[in-house]
């Protein structure tokens, strides 16, 4: 279905390929997944596969790519366009049409297609997406799931042979996710399309995987194989693999039940030990920066947050939890002052958000959006850098030390759009950084992120929760595994109410939707996270990370 031949791909003004002597054979009827660090090349790999490279993104493509027997030099997107079906990482980019029935129309209205034939392949299209019941409502107004599964339906009404996602879950909430997933799946097995996608949270996928595609990074050839084989060996890995490596297995398991046949020996080391505490024994926690008293708010009509209570202090790391619409990003924005309350109120260092200055508030609270774009607005990665040190009063030089910290090697002439999504999201976390706000936000912040930027936002997080002067940080995110790892407190929002509030260990693990692989491996036992196990199976006065 896929065959790459000695392809490299070199973008202009660049130093180095971003693709380098790919040779690469996907069968038709596969679940292709595609991981590798950030700037490693996926979304040009997937790009190639559409025709998007090279001509629409530019640069030289040497070597050969056919999909489906078409050689994409000599076939542009349109013309592959009944081959192969693209979804990106927002949904709502895709949609055009003002429901869902003329979204699933609209491409095979652009190809020609008879009515009577149209009629009948979008019908077949809302049963096989579950969407039936949603085809007069406008797609913007769909949770994030079946937003997702109507743009996959868009481009599958057409019936390519090939599927190609960038990211499809990044976006999602674990139940979400699920419906997602499993629709792809339905599409390989039942119908034998075949489906190639790159995502970074290899914990929700991996394990559905016919065959994984690891690029090691920047020009270098891809490794094929079997997906326990790869992952094996791979420098990007979900927890369940980083757990079988800790605890001696081989091959490492692909999913939580392979590795709970296998954990009853690790279950039985651990009894004896307990985590370690993530925060010093006995320290108290710092004066409240933030304060929300029966926080209601409305938007558009619709009763977005009710009568919602939460308190923020000093040196906490909160983790905002919930579905997709549950109102997490509604009480961001609020922090920030994007929102007036309809009732309620909302203070923030002493300050009303929605009644004080930008200028004044931006050194109290700082708000990194799902969508980093809206921060970014300099010509070069350095031009943003510069501009952060002088609206935060910052010393030179502060901004591009975080974002090396952040995304090491980041080149200073790098145009922000020509950015990862990933590394977008590192260069606006840098900007908003550098003024130190006494209260941080974070809306979806691995969104795009691979685990090794992922470890070291947990990082940096950390020590601005530990570093004097501390500050409290609260962050809205789907991702189960980075609750685990960085917040000492989860606050759980449905339909715009609290839910459940306390310890981060008590809550996700109560939550079978919300608790980490690790937990659901070694429950009942408490351990969240494989540092943790890590940690514990390291003999005394061994380097972490040495076998146990």
């Amino acid at each position: 279905m896929i065959t790459f031949e000695q392809v490299s791909v070199t973008y202009p003004d660049a130093d180095a390929p971003a693709l380098a002597g790919v040779d690469l054979h996907v069968p038709e009827g596969e679940l292709c997944l595609l991981v590798g660090p950030s700037g490693s090349g996926k979304s040009t790999l997937l790009g190639a596969v559409s025709g998007l490279v090279p001509h629409f993104t530019g640069g030289v493509l040497r070597g050969r790519v056919t999909v489906a027997g078409r050689d994409t030099r000599t076939h542009r997107p349109r013309d592959l366009a009944d081959a192969v079906g693209t979804v990106g990482q927002d949904p709502l980019a895709h949609f055009v049409t003002d429901t869902v029935e003329d979204e699933l129309a609209y491409g095979l209205e652009s190809l020609g297609t008879p009515p009577e034939v149209m009629r009948r392949r979008v019908e077949e299209t809302l049963d096989l997406m579950g969407l039936a019941e949603l085809r007069d409502r406008a797609p913007a107004s769909l949770s994030g799931g079946q937003q997702q599964r109507v743009a996959i339906g868009s481009v599958l009404a057409v019936g390519p042979r090939l599927l190609v996602l960038d990211e499809p879950t990044s976006a999602l909430d674990p139940g979400a996710a699920e419906e997602v997933l499993a629709v792809l799946q339905r599409l390989v097995h039942d119908l034998g399309t075949t489906v190639l996608l790159a995502e970074h949270r290899l914990e929700r996928v991996v394990q559905y995987a016919d065959r994984v595609v690891l690029l090691p990074g920047p020009g270098l050839p891809p490794v094929t194989g079997d997906p326990a084989e790869v992952m094996a060996a791979s420098p990007v890995f979900p927890p369940v693999v980083g757990l079988g490596r800790a605890a001696g297995w081989s091959p490492p398991p692909l999913s939580v039940r392979d590795a709970r046949r296998r954990a009853a020996p690790l279950r039985a080391r651990l009894a004896a030990a307990a985590p370690a505490p993530r925060t010093p024994a006995g320290r108290p926690p710092g004066e409240a920066v933030a304060e929300v008293r029966s926080l209601a708010v409305r938007r558009g009509g619709t009763a977005a947050l009710r009568g919602v209570d939460l308190v923020l202090h000093r040196g906490s790391v909160t983790a905002l939890m919930g579905r997709n619409g549950a109102g997490k990003s509604t009480l961001l924005g609020s922090l920030v002052g994007l929102h007036a309350p309809a009732s309620g109120s909302v203070r923030v260092a002493g300050l009303v958000p929605h009644r004080t200055r930008p200028a004044q508030l931006v050194r109290q609270v700082g708000l990194v959006p799902q969508d980093p774009r809206d921060l970014l607005y300099g010509e070069t990665v350095a031009a943003e850098c510069a501009a952060a040190d002088a609206d935060a009063g910052a010393e030179p030089g502060t901004c591009r030390a975080l974002v090396e910290r952040l995304l090491p090697g980041l080149a200073d002439g790098s145009h922000p759009r020509d950015l990862s999504e990933g590394q977008r999201l590192s260069l606006a976390l840098a900007v908003v950084l550098t003024a130190r706000p006494a209260l941080l936000l974070l809306d979806e912040p691995t969104r795009g992120l691979d685990y090794a930027a992922k470890e070291r936002l947990v990082g940096i997080v950390r020590g601005l929760a530990a570093e004097e002067p501390r500050c409290a940080v609260l962050l809205a995110t789907h991702d189960v595994e980075l609750a685990a790892e960085l917040a000492d407190r989860t606050v759980v929002l449905a339909d715009g109410e609290v839910v459940d509030d306390g310890p981060t260990a008590s809550v996700v693990t109560a939550s079978p939707a919300f608790a980490p692989q690790v937990a659901k491996v070694l429950a009942p036992e408490p351990w969240l996270t494989v540092s943790q196990v890590r940690d514990a199976l390291t003999p005394v006065g061994a380097a972490p990370g040495s076998p146990a």
